[in-house]
């Protein structure tokens, strides 16, 4: 008996993991590969936050933590999100968890169910639709276009909603594109969503702190729809701490109760060490983070530079995240000895095992015409990187 439940089988594997996990299957061949199918920073966890996590293992924080995470952590993400965001909440409207992404599904296995509609922008982080089908709600997916800065306009979204709808996802700065909803474009956007108050809208904002035009703007800040905004952060990328997992949502009372009660039952809290040390994140010296943030946009402008010389690709310069999405459908029905390309999964393959660059097809991210490179590494691979593209594309003919 091998029969797995209808749930898994519904559910597709992660894109990114997948094209992650053959990049590292030939470097375990001997083939040097360069990895820009991963999500993120190549910079090591800052000092005083490591410091942190060694005094909690030091003071003995070795027991189970709470379910909604440490009191003084929820203090540290209350204080962050009115200084930085001007947004008010209260230590019980927040939730720790094990990441975002566990964040983001908390929140979705909490409010929805079958027959609920859930706005999904495209392009998509690729968990997002995964997600909604876990929680057994049907996803309604708005393409957004390179022509629009892969954002949504607000009658996009009026046209979208039903009385079925009962959740939008919002990801800016987004992954996988990079853009980022300026105030005026947030505010369109919850002037429709203010007309509809069944409507939760979920708001990641994991890559807040890498933003390339300025102050991070929130949708949370319109008071006409603040108690239906559940806002996700966490330290992953802000302060290279992808592997500590912690996330968190601030939202209305009632989701952070629902959310608890969902996360007491499967996970529980999140690493008491980790915790310790998303304290000294939130609270102590905040210079790492924009040093990180003016590498990545040195090396976005790199990227961009170099990109402009491969001919039959379409490019928009990315206001925020570390990636670029190029439209790369011109390489679509070329070939290069017995190998055709037919769509963006064709050309990511070839790119990894001609080129030696590992990047993820679109399609994963509901935008078939694209591909994903992340440039959150060295100048000098990416110099490489874009080199062994560029090569690998003039081939095919």
């Amino acid at each position: 008996m091998t029969q797995v439940s209808d749930r898994l089988a519904s559910l597709s594997p992660s894109e990114t993991l997948a094209m992650s996990q053959k990049s590292n299957e030939l470097k375990a061949q001997g083939i040097d590969v360069i990895n820009l199918s991963v999500g993120e920073p190549d910079f090591y966890t800052p000092d005083h936050i490591k410091e942190a996590a060694k005094k909690a293992i030091d003071d003995n924080f070795s027991f189970y933590s709470p379910v909604p995470g440490y009191m003084d952590l929820r203090k540290a993400i209350v204080a962050k999100l009115k200084n930085e965001n001007g947004l008010d909440y209260t230590t019980d409207q927040i939730i720790v968890s094990n990441g975002a992404k566990q964040s983001v599904c908390n929140a979705l296995l909490s409010i929805i169910g079958p027959g609920d509609e859930v706005i999904v922008p495209a392009p998509y982080w690729v968990s997002y639709v995964e997600m909604v089908k876990l929680a057994e709600g049907t996803n309604v997916v708005i393409s957004a276009g390179i022509d629009q800065d892969f954002k949504i306009t607000p009658a996009q979204l009026e046209a979208a909603i039903t009385p079925k709808t009962k959740a939008l996802i919002l990801c800016s700065p987004s992954n996988p594109t990079g853009s980022v909803y300026s105030r005026e474009e947030l505010k369109g956007l919850a002037e429709v969503l203010a007309k509809h108050e069944n409507i939760i809208v979920l708001a990641d904002e994991i890559y807040e702190h890498i933003n390339y035009i300025g102050a991070h703007q929130s949708i949370a800040q319109f008071p006409e729809i603040k108690d239906r905004v559940v806002v996700i952060n966490g330290v992953s990328k802000a302060y290279a701490m992808t592997g500590w997992r912690i996330g968190f949502i601030a939202a209305p009372l009632w989701i952070a109760k629902a959310c608890n009660k969902l996360q007491g039952q499967y996970t529980s809290g999140a690493s008491s060490i980790a915790q310790k040390a998303a304290v000294a994140a939130f609270s102590g010296d905040q210079t790492c983070v924009e040093k990180m943030r003016k590498a990545f946009l040195r090396r976005r402008d790199l990227v961009i530079d170099l990109c402009k010389d491969i001919p039959g690709i379409k490019m928009n310069v990315p206001q925020g995240a570390f990636y670029v999405f190029p439209e790369v459908s011109s390489y679509y029905g070329k070939s290069a000895g017995d190998r055709k390309i037919t769509n963006a999964a064709d050309l990511a393959m070839y790119l990894l095992e001609v080129g030696h660059v590992a990047t993820v097809g679109g399609a994963a991210f509901g935008a078939p015409e694209c591909l994903r490179f992340s440039y959150a590494t060295s100048d000098e691979n990416l110099q490489e990187a874009i080199k062994r593209i560029k090569k690998a594309l003039a081939e095919l003919k």
